[in-house]
């Protein structure tokens, strides 16, 4: 039935659709709870929401009441955005899914500094994602367990007096209050180019103190959305960082993170995360990527102009996942 969410099984005959749930009318306004059971709408993943976060949301396709122009950092005149509260989830993913959407989005995107004396090395949380309001399509399950993750039953327990009935253990709560600085979500940055969507949210992971100075380090998560019908395929990245310490640096180099996807009607979108370094405690990105459109043709996406800055409250490094 059209109300049953459906997730592909493998069997040696080939993939059969299973029912996973029952569908359920996704919320116009209001936020979802902890444990909120979804699909995501683009990736196509089941999930659970852990916990809600409020962003800012800089969208430089809505046009701003304010026409003013201003000089930004790259040198040209660009349009005043001002930013809408908009909420995001932290959520888990199934790890059934995450093979099929390896190829379309990182399923270890979240990414934190590990807390001793290396401080190149990072480590990550597979199955950790950000995903926004519009992106949930809501269901429910009969399942105790209907997400399999290791944090699944660490962070979360059954309780069938309550709806959705999963509810937040104490150690997802202490989890959420120990790592908030290098988990929280505060802007997102939106800007469209020729039907190619650029989503670009920046988190601070923290400081270091390398040979006698302070390295601060970020981590962006960037989403690519092909709105048209057109395939195009992403062929070179073009970026421009600014640090506070007054050093400009360009970088440029084929695709992104060793890939150059390809964005088509099927395949509508691609995420991915990066991480930069800085010798100052704040800065700016902005740049391009180049696609590529079937008749060779090449057309530049303008990645949206976007700020690093780092927690001036800064007290410890971030925490692991230790129990």
């Amino acid at each position: 039935p059209p109300n049953h969410p459906s997730a592909p099984r493998n069997r040696p005959e080939g993939k059969v659709l299973e029912t996973v749930g029952v569908f359920e009318a996704p919320k116009q306004h209001g936020k979802y709870e902890t444990g909120q059971l979804f699909l995501h709408s683009v990736f196509g993943y089941r999930g659970i929401v852990l916990f809600p976060w409020q962003a800012r949301l800089y969208d430089r396709d809505v046009a701003s009441p304010v026409t003013e122009k201003s000089e930004n950092a790259a040198g040209h005149g660009s349009k005043e955005v001002k930013g809408k509260t908009h909420t995001y989830y932290q959520v888990l993913i199934d790890a059934r899914d995450c093979p099929h959407i390896s190829q379309r989005s990182q399923t270890e995107a979240v990414t934190f500094l590990a807390n001793h004396d290396d401080s190149r090395a990072l480590y990550a949380i597979p199955g950790l994602d950000y995903v926004s309001h519009e992106d949930i399509l809501p269901y429910s399950s009969t399942d105790q367990v209907p997400i399999q993750h290791e944090l699944f039953e660490r962070f979360l327990m059954y309780d069938q007096t309550k709806v959705p009935p999963f509810v937040a253990r104490d150690t997802l709560c202490a989890w959420q209050e120990k790592n908030h600085p290098w988990l929280e979500l505060s802007d997102v940055h939106r800007e469209t180019t020729e039907n190619i969507r650029v989503t670009v949210i920046p988190f601070y992971m923290g400081m270091r103190e390398a040979q006698n100075s302070h390295v601060y380090w970020w981590r962006y998560c960037i989403r690519l959305e092909n709105l048209d019908s057109e395939v195009v395929q992403l062929r070179e990245r073009h970026w421009r960082i600014f640090s506070l310490s007054g050093t400009l640096e360009t970088v440029r180099g084929r695709g992104v993170v060793g890939r150059e996807p390809v964005l088509s009607k099927e395949q509508p979108a691609f995420q991915y995360s990066s991480h930069v370094s800085l010798q100052a405690s704040s800065g700016h990105m902005w740049g391009t990527f180049r696609f590529e459109r079937p008749d060779g043709s090449h057309f530049d996406v303008r990645i949206p102009p976007f700020s690093l800055e780092s927690n001036k409250d800064e007290k410890t490094p971030p925490s692991g996942l230790h129990w």
